[in-house]
């Protein structure tokens, strides 16, 4: 079992910017692929970002050029900062954990473990 736990969230004003951070325990996270989704109000979780173990990343159209992915498999964490962010950035923000697979997927089923998720609102 991985368990993970997101923390960063937070308001900010257009333009800034934030970082968030997934601290898995149970498991090392160095051979999992970890993505990044996110849910607004009324709306499906969409798919955000992901990085394979190796550090293959992938993002979403509406976030290229101002989100990264990064990991820290020694700290067992991977990160999201987030740039220039936008009101529509706003949204709980969910980190998720899959096992041993090479290319980092971009749909939610394809993720085994998920955290409880942090609110991000981005203010005009």
């Amino acid at each position: 079992q991985v368990q993970l736990v997101e923390s960063g969230g937070g308001l900010v004003q257009a333009g800034g910017s934030l970082r968030l951070s997934c601290a898995a325990s149970g498991r090392t996270l160095s051979s999992y692929a970890m993505g990044w989704f996110r849910q607004a109000p009324g709306k499906e979780r969409e798919f955000v970002a992901a990085i394979s173990w190796l550090g293959t990343t992938r993002y979403a159209d509406s976030v290229k050029g101002r989100f990264t992915n990064s990991r820290n498999n020694a700290k067992n964490t991977v990160y999201l900062q987030m740039n220039s962010l936008k009101p529509e950035d706003t949204a709980v923000y969910y980190c998720a954990a899959r096992a041993s697979v090479a290319s980092p997927p971009t749909t939610e089923i394809e993720y085994d473990y998920w955290g409880q998720g942090t609110q991000v609102t981005v203010s005009s």
